[in-house]
């Protein structure tokens, strides 16, 4: 094989590698927010910050708000956790979170922290967004400490929803997916992402919080398509060193 020809097999190669082997992207606000922000609260009398004194092995996203419904910790950005899940034949959302008070008529009270992954651009019968969501756990300062969340979607091409997940965006009352979309249908085109205590279905009274989030994750699988493109790829490249040796080394 000559040069110009091994060349384009290389280009093929590398382009099949990279749509293959997604890559794992963890934010630990080492580098900044990489996108992440906490949502706005409902006064002024808040707080919203990167932490160098409080992180877990890093710094941390530190939110602290004396008077508000909910938090919700965002990312629209960061191509790395917004897109289409659906070329991944499985992903792993996770989060570190330390409570260290969530106070609602000054006692101290949990609340459940959940994932939601929010289509903008199918929108139904006026609601803001489509969503799919799932109740990662309790959150609350009895925690005592660091505490990791996560959850795997083990098929991103399901047509119904998995077992422990929700969707929104049908009514505002009862919370379900519109008609004639589904939870694979949300995941091709995932325009935010959303760490909350906003359950859907739920409403919550003015609420005092001081949290903090790190090590914000996503872990996708690859398509086994994409596998075995990569497989099919590495065994090319196998054969062709195998007719080098044979002929001496030549091109």
């Amino acid at each position: 094989m000559n040069k110009n020809a091994l060349a384009g097999v290389v280009l093929v190669f590398v382009s099949a590698l990279a749509s293959a082997a997604a890559p794992n992207a963890t934010t630990d606000f080492s580098k900044g927010d990489e996108g992440w922000y906490a949502g706005p609260a409902y006064d002024g009398n808040e707080g919203n910050w990167i932490d160098t004194s409080l992180g877990n092995g890093a710094p941390a996203l530190h939110t602290r708000y004396y008077e508000t419904f909910g938090l919700n910790w965002l990312n629209s950005s960061n191509g790395a956790f917004v897109g289409d899940y659906s070329k991944y034949g499985s992903v792993t959302l996770g989060i570190d979170l330390l409570a260290n008070s969530i106070q609602y008529q000054g006692r101290e009270v949990s609340r459940n922290l959940i994932v939601e992954l929010r289509d903008y651009d199918n929108a139904y019968g006026g609601m803001p967004y489509t969503s799919v969501w799932y109740n990662l756990g309790e959150i609350s300062a009895a925690n005592e400490g660091w505490k990791h969340y996560a959850v795997t979607i083990g098929d991103t091409a399901s047509s119904m929803l998995p077992s422990g997940w929700g969707g929104y965006g049908g009514t505002d009352l009862e919370p379900g997916l519109p008609p004639g979309r589904s939870f694979a249908d949300v995941l091709a085109g995932v325009d935010e992402i959303a760490f909350t205590t906003f359950e859907p279905g739920y409403v919550y009274g003015w609420t005092a919080y001081d949290v903090a989030v790190d090590n914000i994750s996503i872990s996708p699988v690859p398509e086994p398509a994409n596998v075995a493109m990569l497989a099919g790829g590495l065994g090319l490249f196998g054969l062709m060193g195998r007719r080098r040796k044979a002929k001496g080394g030549k091109a």
